[in-house]
């Protein structure tokens, strides 16, 4: 097991065996994707786990994923919507899903899933293009973390006003508060947590779950 957190193992071990099991779907695509060489991109169950409550309490109807790699997550949220529910899932990788879409479809959820191949800002202008500003209930970036502002101002106009957008790796395995880490990538997720803080446009608030979720819910 990737270890995501910063809790002491025993700790985190209880944890996960309070939570509600995985499927046996997910969890064999989680197993599958753990033997893989950028397994540590995947979340971790503690994230699908609340992913799949907070879709079901806010009766998310539609989604939004920027970064699927192999659909752990996002067969979390799919799992959790209603039959007409939809999530729009925007990758690079036809390798990467291509797995994901083997378990999609063994849970069925196939159906409820659009993935969009290709640059995930292109995707997410062509979503706004196509009229869906305000349109999404839940989005959640999970892809290169250079690219996370531009990510977060696309979601912000294409969540309807009170959805919200979940960002992920917003602590980078604690090197936010090192003050010797200053690669462009740490320094980028520095100034986003920051600005996310302060954004008039959204409620905030930063999560220690895994390796730091922020949830920013779209104000009125």
């Amino acid at each position: 097991m990737i270890k995501k957190t910063r809790l002491p193992d025993a700790i985190e071990q209880f944890a996960l065996e309070m939570m509600t099991p995985e499927t046996p779907v997910q969890r064999r695509l989680r197993e599958r994707t753990a033997g893989m060489p950028n397994a540590n991109m995947q979340i971790g169950r503690d994230q699908a786990a609340f992913f799949s409550i907070l879709v079901r309490f806010a009766g998310v109807r539609r989604a939004l994923e920027v970064g699927t790699f192999t659909g752990y997550s996002a067969l979390a949220v799919a799992l959790a919507l209603p039959e007409d529910g939809k999530l729009v899932a925007c990758d690079v990788s036809r390798e990467w899903t291509d797995i994901g879409r083997e378990s999609w479809r063994e849970a069925g959820v196939e159906n409820k899933i659009e993935l969009r191949i290709g640059p995930a800002s292109e995707s997410l202008d062509q979503l706004l293009a196509e009229g869906a500003a305000d349109s999404f209930d839940f989005a959640f970036i999970d892809a290169d973390k250079g690219a996370y502002p531009g990510y977060y101002e696309q979601c912000l106009k294409l969540v309807r006003p009170g959805g919200l957008i979940a960002l992920d790796n917003m602590l980078r395995r604690g090197e936010v508060v090192d003050e010797t880490v200053n690669d462009p990538e740490t320094q980028t997720i520095r100034a986003l947590n920051a600005a996310i803080r302060d954004d008039r446009r959204v409620d905030a608030c930063l999560l220690t779950l895994g390796d730091g979720v922020m949830l920013a819910r779209r104000r009125a």
